[in-house]
């Protein structure tokens, strides 16, 4: 398989700098057809780093968030280090969760390109990681939060109590665990409190980059209404088959990643610095109560972001160091 220098740089970046890797780690790789090169860049790096490394290629996933086989969830657990290229996202699977649990250091790339590895895996981790946890303290501190945009967005999402992650691209501690390339600050809204309307203008999990908008009525902490044509009924199809947890307000995340752009992926554009993302689905990972094969982002361009009283973001310039 031929890999190109370029992806074996940025997946070297991806194993040694933001996984922190240590002699005698063992690193297992589990990967996709779809992804399949970026999962052989990323075992080629991890053994040229001198690690022992296994590499599993599992059917392609249904849905994000389905769960990998139990024999590859067993393997999870075993390992120090996990990479995990698919084509559909295990973030938010028990499987990712038991293995963070029992000390594993996991990252997920549910997507991932080479261009994207390329461009996005070349970002200073360091500053990123500073801006996301500042945002993250914030977080902490703040009951609610509340998003406007010119689209149309005019959403409020009851927080207090919930706790804040940093998704820094740093993960090199037991148990951390997040996607690469990354760049956000996210938490899940407690469940039932939010109110208002969430209009995705820029891409959608599930679909890529929008065409029309999809405006989603977000009731008592559900989508009740989805609208925006064509696209808007490829949304309601996905979310289909989940019933009313597929349309649990989950997540509401800010890019932190001032390399990352809008191309349609949403493992990139979800990180993109001066965009707010909220997601439909699975909460589980976060904290919350609903655990269900599905989690949906939409991304929202130049939102104005309260926490509370305070402005952090005003229509897409980050306010903060």
């Amino acid at each position: 398989m031929q890999i190109s220098a370029a992806l074996l740089d940025a997946a070297t970046v991806a194993v040694r700098d933001c996984m922190g890797t240590r002699p005698g780690e063992r690193v297992l790789v589990v990967t996709d057809e779809p992804l399949r090169t970026i999962g052989y860049a990323l075992r080629q790096a991890a053994v040229a780093l001198g690690h022992e490394v296994v590499l599993v290629e599992i059917t392609p996933r249904r849905t994000n968030g389905e769960e990998p086989p139990p024999e590859v969830a067993a393997l999870m657990r075993q390992m120090d280090v996990v990479l995990c290229p698919t084509s559909k996202s295990l973030t938010h699977t028990d499987a990712r969760r038991a293995a963070s649990a029992a000390g594993t250091r996991v990252a997920t790339l549910p997507g991932v390109t080479e261009d994207v590895m390329v461009r996005c895996m070349n970002a200073d981790y360091h500053r990123i990681a500073a801006r996301t946890h500042r945002l993250c303290d914030l977080m902490a501190t703040t009951a609610r939060i509340r998003v406007t945009a010119p689209g149309g967005t005019d959403i409020v999402m009851p927080i207090e109590g919930r706790t804040p992650w940093a998704s820094s691209g740093l993960f090199r501690e037991p148990g951390q665990s997040g996607n690469l390339p990354t760049g956000e600050a996210y938490l899940a809204p407690l469940e039932g409190g939010s109110q208002g309307v969430v209009v995705v203008d820029g891409s959608m999990a599930g679909i890529g980059l929008l065409d029309t908008p999809i405006r989603i009525t977000v009731e008592d902490g559900y989508a009740t209404t989805i609208e925006g044509g064509a696209e808007a009924a490829r949304l309601v199809a996905l979310l289909e088959p989940h019933g009313r947890d597929g349309r649990t307000v989950a997540e509401f995340g800010i890019g932190t990643n001032d390399k990352a752009t809008i191309i349609g992926v949403i493992l990139e554009d979800e990180k993109v610095m001066g965009t707010i993302h909220i997601a439909f689905g699975d909460n589980k990972s976060m904290g919350g109560s609903v655990r269900v094969a599905s989690h949906l982002d939409g991304l929202v361009r130049s939102p104005t972001v309260w926490f509370d009283d305070r402005l952090v973001m005003d229509a897409g310039r980050l306010l903060i160091d």
